[in-house]
């Protein structure tokens, strides 16, 4: 059998954590080949090998038959190989055109020549019908598109060797289903594809094989029309995994968050992005927000945690008027918020661990003594929290959050956020980026929180989570609640009408 791709015996080694441990991959020409594990088994550090980002310790690379060393990504590049990271490689300030060529440009008397350019990357917009504006800034376009640049990238430099790093994490089903038909296309041209994922409904919908890693070991490689969800969750975690949460049947209380008739004007622009938006949630009830990303529900959470203000309505948290308090009211006051976006609102990336769990307590009297910080507590609680959700990382208390993955990074939020003991949990798309074993673990922690009488508001994209926690359902289109449904009387195809704004309820 010739493979395209031959990783053999690979070792990777950080302090105090072997990341790949004697793995063996082998990928064959025109597969999608998925690379399975939990957040922090060493999927993203063998690709990064691949890629030559890293130097491996111990093992051998052969592309198409020929055993090479990989000095760097341009050497990688130059043999054909191609990567989307999780978190984007692109320059917010260039445009999309600027950010194909970046690092193989093309110049004439010493100047950038972009005709060719422009016209190669206009005829694979075409072929694989991307609608890509090549003049589009970076910054104004959505994450989709965003990952639509990054594949052009890689088609542009006619890379043949594919490899996905959680293409899914930031998209909305609809995107997925894009990319989806994307990378089947790829394929079908003779293309080979790694992609990287814990997400067992995608692997099955478009891999041909898998292998699985589980704590930088190969666990093995399986034909994925062979295997159950269930076998491959359990090769992936060790474990029986229960993809469905039980939750018993839920007796809400006294209104904690109540929404009246906000509005919040979209940014650089005089439209409304949230339209007169009213809603209540309970003690003891899990609320979901539903809807496709872009339709209010960011500048409705930014609006809710105070990151901007409104231009109309009022916030009522626990019968107080918080619509003009501050951040810090609001998180010492028992509101807590795992964002959408964790980089960039959750989590300082050159602090540590510890320091990362205590951003919102830093300066009480629990963590701080007359201006200086309480050390040993600090720590104490890191390792309580580090032990309780299962955050793995290198050095613990003391890893830089840049070099935690990003599932672990999640974790991480989760953890300071619930374990402040909040009265409102505010949580957007908290299980992106998770393995199903950590969003098994994520969805039983929400689901406590609200039999232990909190109140919980979830802006999820996932319909199948969103199905399987909600008490209530709201559906957001257009900036405008246009349902309010309960999930028991309500089929998935019906929510997708409603969240497409081919439906109304009387919300």
């Amino acid at each position: 059998m010739e493979y395209i791709i031959e990783m053999l015996g690979i070792t990777k080694e950080f302090p105090g954590i072997r990341a790949n441990d004697n793995v063996t991959l082998q990928v064959k020409r025109g597969e999608i080949h998925a690379l399975l594990g939990e957040n922090g088994a060493g999927k993203s550090t063998l690709m990064s090998i691949l890629f030559g980002m890293y130097q491996p310790d111990g093992g051998v690379i052969k592309i198409r038959g020929k055993e090479v060393r990989l000095g760097g990504p341009k050497e990688a590049n130059h043999l054909g190989i191609g990567m989307v990271h999780q978190h984007f490689k692109l320059v917010e300030s260039f445009t999309v055109l600027e950010n194909i060529v970046l690092g193989v440009e093309d110049t004439r008397g010493g100047f950038l020549d972009m005709t060719l350019a422009r016209k190669k990357v206009l005829a694979l917009s075409e072929k694989y019908s991307f609608a890509i504006d090549p003049d589009a800034l970076i910054s104004e376009i959505t994450v989709g598109m965003q990952q639509r640049v990054e594949i052009l990238k890689m088609l542009y430099r006619d890379n043949e060797i594919l490899i996905f790093d959680e293409p899914t994490a930031v998209l909305t089903p609809q995107e997925i289903d894009e990319l989806m038909h994307i990378m089947e296309g790829l394929a079908a041209e003779g293309k080979s594809i790694l992609f990287i994922t814990h997400k067992l409904n995608e692997i099955k919908r478009v891999a041909n094989r898998c292998t699985v890693l589980r704590l930088g070991k190969c666990i093995g490689t399986v034909n994925v029309n062979e295997v159950s969800k269930e076998e491959l969750s359990q090769m992936m975690v060790g474990r029986p995994v229960d993809l469905k949460i039980e939750k018993k049947e839920h007796t809400p209380g006294e209104p904690v968050l109540e929404v009246q008739n906000l509005r919040v004007k979209a940014k650089n622009s005089s439209k409304d992005k949230v339209k007169n938006v009213s809603f209540q949630v309970r003690e003891g009830e899990i609320v979901c927000i539903a809807g496709v990303d872009g339709n209010g529900q960011s500048e409705l959470v930014f609006a809710l945690t105070g990151l901007i203000p409104p231009d109309g309505g009022r916030i009522l948290f626990e019968d107080e008027d918080i619509t003009e308090k501050s951040i810090r009211y609001r998180n010492s006051h028992g509101f807590s918020h795992i964002p959408e976006d964790r980089h960039k609102y959750g989590l300082i990336l050159d602090y540590n661990l510890a320091e990362n769990l205590i951003l919102q307590e830093y300066f009480t009297p629990k963590y701080c003594s007359h201006g200086f910080l309480k050390k040993d507590r600090i720590y104490k609680n890191a390792r309580e929290l580090i032990d309780k959700f299962d955050i793995r990382s290198g050095s613990g208390p003391y890893t830089p959050m840049r070099s935690v993955s990003g599932g672990n990074q999640q974790k991480t939020i989760a953890a300071r956020e619930i374990g402040r003991d909040p009265t409102l949990l505010l949580a957007v798309q908290p299980t992106r980026g998770l393995d199903v074993g950590a969003i098994e673990y994520m969805h039983r922690q929400i689901v406590h929180q609200r039999d232990e009488g909190k109140a919980v508001l979830l802006v999820s994209f996932d319909l199948g989570e969103v199905m399987n926690l909600s008490d209530r359902i709201l559906v957001m289109y257009e900036g405008e609640i246009v349902a309010n449904v309960h999930p028991k009387e309500v089929t998935e195809q019906e929510l997708g009408l409603y969240m497409a704004g081919s439906k109304r309820s009387d919300a």
